[in-house]
């Protein structure tokens, strides 16, 4: 377990130097784009490089500073009223007691779909967030098994490696719409005209590459990856992986959709909140394993407490 969460810190470095390392490479390309015609190329180029660098370590440190907040906002999340939501409160502090973290923030969403995700930068700015139709329909011992799934994204911390790529996904779109914007609106003239809207095109290009399939693939792997170790973990903390294995029965059976989410987002849940992942194509931009899957992993280390 401690060498998972030293290789996620290690990710989260290395995916933060990489997304700088994309962003200086697009502003060398835009700055040859908007400096083809002057007199100092070269100028231009480096001009780029600093101001995409600039934007990259300012987006960066959004990530790592306000990610919670967008994401918490975003999602319509707001703070658990304790006297409401005592059992709520109760189990993410019995969670956090076995996990031997700080109690994280608790949030609630109003929303049908039963569903529950964690997320901050490190324990002790961390915030697990359940829906309404989460808690309706799960007993004590389910939630429990929720909870402690929850409790084990964040002190596996891959919760903050999460939050970073997703916040700097969402800074690509952004910029990859406002390049295909001045693509459509630019008239340029001369002799480099053509040149000049082949580089621009090019740079749409890429960001939207690194945007849309980049960096969700990535995304989606590495979500992949850490859910069925939370469960794993999970289980560890209650005791009781009956408990999570009933919960991920009850969300096999949900078919509400999450209106608070989308695909940027979804990767926090601890089941994809917008579909239930039907089929090959489906499952290669899937952010989870088939819950089938999980609930046999949980079934295993059942029957293995039990001989």
């Amino acid at each position: 377990m401690l060498e998972e969460i030293a290789r996620n810190k290690r990710r989260s470095v290395i995916v933060l130097l990489l997304f700088v390392l994309v962003w200086v490479g697009i502003g060398a390309l835009l700055g040859a784009v908007f400096g083809g015609n002057a007199k100092s190329p070269g100028s231009a180029i480096a001009t780029g490089v600093v101001i995409a660098g600039l934007f990259a370590v300012g987006a960066a440190v959004y990530a790592l500073t306000s990610g919670t907040r967008l994401v918490l906002a975003v999602s319509r999340a707001r703070p658990a009223d304790p006297g409401q939501y005592q059992q709520l409160h109760n189990v993410v502090e019995e969670m956090a007691i076995s996990a031997g973290l700080p109690k994280p923030a608790v949030y609630v969403i109003d929303d049908p779909s039963p569903n529950a995700f964690a997320t901050g930068v490190s324990p002790n700015r961390a915030a697990i967030t359940a829906t309404t139709g989460l808690l309706e329909i799960m007993n004590r011992d389910e939630l429990e098994g929720v909870i402690s799934h929850e409790t084990s994204h964040i002190k596996n911390y891959d919760v903050r490696l999460i939050l970073v790529v997703t916040t700097l996904i969402g800074f690509a779109a952004i910029l990859a719409s406002l390049v295909w914007r001045s693509a459509f609106f630019m008239r340029p003239r001369g002799r480099d005209a053509g040149q000049v809207m082949i580089l621009v095109i090019a740079a749409g290009a890429l960001l939207t590459v690194v945007a849309f399939i980049v960096g969700p693939l990535i995304q989606f792997a590495l979500s992949r990856s850490r859910e069925e170790l939370a469960d794993v973990s999970g289980a560890k903390l209650t005791r009781n992986p009956v408990g999570l294995m009933h919960a991920l029965q009850k969300l096999e059976q949900n078919d509400k959709p999450f209106a608070g989410f989308n695909h940027a987002t979804a990767a926090m849940c601890i089941d994809d909140p917008l579909q239930h992942h039907e089929g090959l194509p489906h499952r290669l931009f899937d952010t989870h394993p088939p819950l089938e899957e999980r609930i046999a992993i949980l079934q295993k280390i059942a029957q293995g407490q039990t001989t």
